[in-house]
């Protein structure tokens, strides 16, 4: 059971991808629970992932929180946060 997981300006640098299928294990079950299991990965995941680092996502071109459920055939993009002037 995959997803595909997008990642956007600052994370497509750090992560040095832009899009990857990723396995979803039966653990990772919303948002919170998958950017877990992506910072516990290590290397560029831990680092573009790290608690305090501004992340924003959305599942299925839907802005999402963290208590978002993530399910097999779904697409998650990560992007950091966006300002306006």
């Amino acid at each position: 059971m995959n997803i595909r997981i997008l990642y956007f300006a600052r994370l497509r640098e750090d992560m040095g991808i832009a899009q990857e299928m990723f396995d979803l294990p039966p653990e990772v079950g919303d948002v919170n629970s998958l950017r877990a299991r992506l910072v516990a990965r290590g290397g560029a995941s831990a680092a573009a992932f790290a608690q305090g680092k501004a992340v924003r996502v959305s599942v299925n071109q839907d802005l999402a929180r963290g208590d978002t459920p993530v399910k097999a055939g779904d697409e998650v993009a990560f992007f950091p946060p966006v300002t306006g002037g």
